[in-house]
């Protein structure tokens, strides 16, 4: 098992197991979406009792791009962690290419709760704690995105922005309970382990989708980014040499 794992950290054995899995990925979380997309908007009952109507339909975009920007961030953590400590360099590509794709859900989280706050509170944007720790969040991958780049050597960039990443981390509790600390307009969580959503089961069924298909678009999408920078950073081996020529 640990054998299996360890190979993981090879780059050339991720571009070549990596391939296999890619395709895969794409057309799960592809298909997820699509559904998600359909059964949400065109099928989904109206809401009714808070008023929102069809505004509602935005959470099939704001719940799954706001879990996606957190989750995002914590595998990027991780990712960081492993670099540090085993200095696997397939971990800090991984890590590289996660940080645009997080500050983009995050972007897309945010802009789609202001959107939904103007009908639901009365106002585009409120320094309510849910809301603040999410611009937080953004100004984290944002700063782990500018440190990468602000040294004239890739390991001390990567160094760094690994450092920030792992302290930053300290930022998603805070998202997650941020409703139960302090008092906030925003809502409670939509989904709990521990029980049952309060939402009618032919609203959340279909956001249940939507979200595994964004992790699936994540899954996909780091894949095939950490295979290009695979190729990016190692252009001078052998192994991508041969690559290139039996493309060719």
């Amino acid at each position: 098992m640990w054998t299996f794992i360890h190979k993981w950290g090879s780059p050339k054995w991720f571009y070549a197991m990596s391939a296999r899995v890619q395709p895969w990925c794409w057309a799960v979380s592809l298909l997820l979406i699509a559904t998600g997309t359909v059964w949400g908007l065109a099928f989904a009952p109206t809401e009714v009792n808070q008023g929102q109507g069809d505004s509602f339909r935005i959470i099939y975009v704001h719940v799954p791009a706001a879990f996606l920007a957190q989750s995002v961030f914590v595998s990027m953590a991780a990712a960081s962690l492993v670099f540090m400590v085993w200095k696997i360099k397939v971990a800090d590509m991984a890590a590289t290419v996660m940080a645009p794709f997080g500050a983009v859900m995050t972007f897309v989280a945010l802009f789609s709760g202001a959107v939904w706050g103007v009908p639901t509170w009365g106002t585009w944007w409120m320094w309510d704690a849910r809301l603040t720790s999410m611009l937080i969040l953004l100004f984290l991958f944002l700063g782990v995105i500018a440190l990468r780049g602000a040294f004239a050597s890739r390991d001390s960039g990567s160094k760094a922005a690994s450092v920030l990443a792992m302290v930053g981390v300290i930022n998603i509790p805070i998202i997650k309970y941020s409703v139960d600390w302090w008092f906030t307009l925003h809502q409670p969580a939509t989904f709990t382990l521990t029980s049952r959503p309060a939402m009618p089961t032919e609203m959340w069924l279909p956001l249940l989708v939507m979200v595994l298909g964004f992790y699936g678009f994540f899954i996909a999408l780091t894949l095939m980014r950490t295979r290009n920078e695979i190729l990016r950073r190692e252009m001078n081996k052998r192994w991508v040499i041969d690559l290139i020529r039996e493309a060719r």
